[in-house]
């Protein structure tokens, strides 16, 4: 139910259309200092593939904790870049 509604909140905040691809899961994190699980969220937008995470799992991610809409450029495709 988190991810479905962390989600949502990405459809809203980057006004996307309502069949917009969103795809949010958990994953494990390998990187030392990094929790157990983080959030990754991965949207497409035309071609374009936008992609960020947060460093908790999805119950404790709320909508405060996504990027705000003009950060939109930053999270275009890349290995994570240097953002978010």
């Amino acid at each position: 139910q988190a991810l479905e509604q962390i989600a949502e909140w990405t459809r809203a905040r980057f006004s996307l259309a309502a069949d917009t691809v969103v795809l949010v899961s958990e994953m494990a994190c390998s990187q030392p200092g990094c929790p157990p699980l983080e959030t990754v969220v991965v949207f497409w937008d035309g071609e374009n593939r936008y992609q960020f995470k947060f460093f908790k799992i999805a119950e404790r991610v709320s909508e405060d904790d996504l990027p705000p809409y003009w950060m939109k450029p930053g999270l275009l495709g890349g290995e994570w870049g240097d953002c978010c």
